[in-house]
């Protein structure tokens, strides 16, 4: 009779054994109301870019959408419009109850840990750069102006589709958010919140007859050196391209 050979344990196995919950061994206590971090990262000195009014009725039928969607990867060489950028967005991570906050996508304990920041390469009224999306007050900050192509692309693993996409959405996990309250355990909660918000973004694009697709494979401290964060205390962890068809 042959021995099972024991498989090494890695980084993943471990992450995976210690966030689990059990009966009788789940955290106690409550976390500290006056501790909990804000919802919303600002840039209070960034140029501001205004978006257009999301649009809430009417469209595609929501089944017509979900027997459509296909990641696309070909896209031919036409500007999107700042409406769409705009609907995008919102589709992604807009708010739509003012008095809760509460956003397009579920959050666990809606903690709201995932920002969006996105790379304009080819958008009508808007500029070339690197720019953060305000949830708050639905607009845009400008971060860096400039043609960053090639090193969005590079960053993503050095996928041409990041190049050649009209709009790269890039999201990061502000850890401390969902560590807040869910200790360890916010970090399967922070991915599957990040996976809400790019399918949402993925249904809003065949909505629009346009076309994405999602990049997880990326050189994260390339792409947190891109857009200016720590990749620590917050870091990339999810991008999607999006391109007209």
């Amino acid at each position: 009779m042959s021995i099972p050979r024991k498989i090494k344990e890695t980084s993943g196995d471990v992450f995976q054994q210690d966030t689990k919950y059990q009966r009788g061994r789940l955290p106690v206590g409550y976390p500290d109301l006056l501790s909990k971090p804000g919802t919303y990262k600002r840039y209070p000195s960034a140029p501001k870019i205004g978006l257009d009014p999301p649009k809430h009725g009417g469209g595609t039928p929501i089944w017509e959408i979900l027997k459509c969607r296909r990641s696309v990867r070909d896209w031919i060489d036409e500007p999107l419009a700042k409406s769409e950028l705009s609907q995008l967005l919102w589709a992604a991570q807009g708010i739509t109850d003012e008095q809760f906050g509460f956003r397009t996508a579920p959050s666990a304990g809606a903690l709201y840990p995932i920002e969006t920041y996105l790379v304009v390469n080819f958008v009508e009224g808007v500029d070339p750069g690197i720019y953060h999306y305000s949830v708050e007050t639905h607009e845009l900050d400008l971060l860096i102006s400039g043609d960053f192509r090639v090193h969005v692309a590079h960053a993503a693993l050095d996928q041409e589709i990041a190049y050649r996409a009209n709009v790269v959405l890039i999201w990061t996990a502000v850890f401390a958010r969902s560590k807040w309250k869910y200790k360890e355990r916010a970090y399967r909660y922070v991915y599957l919140d990040c996976g809400h918000i790019a399918e949402n973004v993925a249904l809003a694009a065949v909505a629009m007859n346009l076309g994405s697709c999602q990049i997880g494979a990326l050189y994260d401290e390339e792409v947190n050196a891109l857009l200016g964060v720590d990749g620590i205390g917050e870091s990339a962890i999810y991008m999607t391209v999006v391109g007209r068809i």
